[in-house]
């Protein structure tokens, strides 16, 4: 299964409103299902749709939270790419401070609870 981006404020914003929530140790992520509605997407085509964004409140350093950003993310890849059959879904990733120095292993099991906990 491949990993879609999840861009535009309007959609976005629809995610974090009517979304679902889930907390793990490393990561919360909102979600709903179903594909997003824009006219490029082709609702047939089923994929895992993902956005992520962390507030300047989780750490002063924009470099460092790139890097939470970027490890829940890639976390979120190779568990997608393990897995064929899960339903067409919108995540919003945000990452806790505790992900900047956990293992990557910690946020992979996160991402595989949440995982179990959707399909």
């Amino acid at each position: 299964m491949k990993l879609q981006r999840l861009s535009g404020r309007k959609i976005c914003e629809r995610v974090m409103k009517q979304g679902k929530m889930w907390k793990g140790k490393t990561m919360t992520i909102r979600w709903i299902s179903g594909p997003p509605r824009h006219p490029n997407i082709d609702p047939a085509v089923r994929a895992v749709y993902a956005g992520t964004f962390a507030s300047a409140k989780l750490h002063k350093s924009a470099v460092k939270r790139n890097r939470m950003r970027r490890r829940c993310r890639e976390a979120l890849r190779t568990e997608v790419k393990e897995r064929d059959i899960l339903p067409a879904i919108q995540l919003l990733l945000a990452p806790r401070s505790s992900s900047l120095s956990c293992d990557f292993a910690d946020i992979q099991a996160d991402v595989r609870s949440f995982l179990s906990h959707v399909s």
